[in-house]
């Protein structure tokens, strides 16, 4: 199966602009894949073209072209046609509803599992580059037809994943605590990406990059983490 796939925990990383942490290995997986124009798609959030214009600031400076599917006339062949298609972070039910009623789903699935297409998505966009969205962090704002995602990649990741702090006072559910929850019910892996972090996915190979670790849940086993750089290929075959 062809992957090229770059799945960021987000966007935005605390001391640094837009993008600009995760600039060195983005633009070498751009670069890999002699990408010179992405398409953008910024429906998970509702502003879309003030959002296209906040990721095209923040790339074309490091050289690329950055179009919004949302003018495009044709939204299915703006897919298919695409040098690279970037999905951006916002509220991940919002954005995959939108998806579903614009019938992209497969469409971006084939594009990039089939015709090879780069995939880049930043929290929402890596929570819908998953089997689900069960482990967003998002509030249901809107409802999408089923929670079933594109299902790039064969494990679900929780994007932003946060410990909770031990001097804290809060008595509510810990993010820990609710992955635990989803592992009773689903019985499948879900890696917890910090922010800071990302998977870079080629082929059959995944590889954890950024500055913070990675720690995955798994049903009946305590969690691991993970020191990046490493290796992450077994979560393709936990399923």
């Amino acid at each position: 199966m062809v992957r090229k796939i770059f799945l960021l925990s987000s966007s935005k990383v605390h001391g640094y602009e837009f993008l600009k942490h995760a600039q060195e290995e983005l633009t070498s997986f751009l670069k890999k894949n002699s990408v010179k124009t992405i398409l953008f798609v910024p429906y998970a959030k509702i502003a879309h073209d003030k959002y296209t214009e906040t990721v095209s600031k923040a790339l074309t400076p490091w050289g690329y072209k950055v179009e919004g599917i949302h003018v495009k006339e044709n939204l299915s062949d703006a897919i298919r046609t695409a040098e690279a298609i970037f999905i951006g972070g916002g509220n991940t039910f919002l954005l995959l509803k939108t998806l579903y009623d614009l019938n992209l789903v497969e469409v971006i699935r084939g594009a990039v599992l089939s015709n090879g297409i780069p995939y880049i998505g930043s929290s929402a966009g890596t929570n819908v580059a998953t089997l689900s969205i069960h482990t967003t962090n998002d509030m249901p704002i809107v409802f999408p037809p089923t929670f079933d995602a594109l299902k790039l990649v064969s494990f679900n990741i929780n994007p932003h994943y946060l410990e909770t702090d031990a001097s804290t006072q809060h008595m509510g559910e810990t993010r820990d605590e609710r992955l635990n929850e989803f592992l009773e019910y689903q019985k499948r892996p879900v890696l917890g990406l910090r922010e800071g972090t990302a998977l870079i996915i080629s082929d059959d190979k995944v590889t954890l990059v950024g500055d913070r670790k990675a720690k995955l849940f798994k049903p009946e086993c305590d969690p691991v983490e993970f020191n990046p750089p490493c290796d992450l290929s077994f979560l393709l075959k936990e399923n």
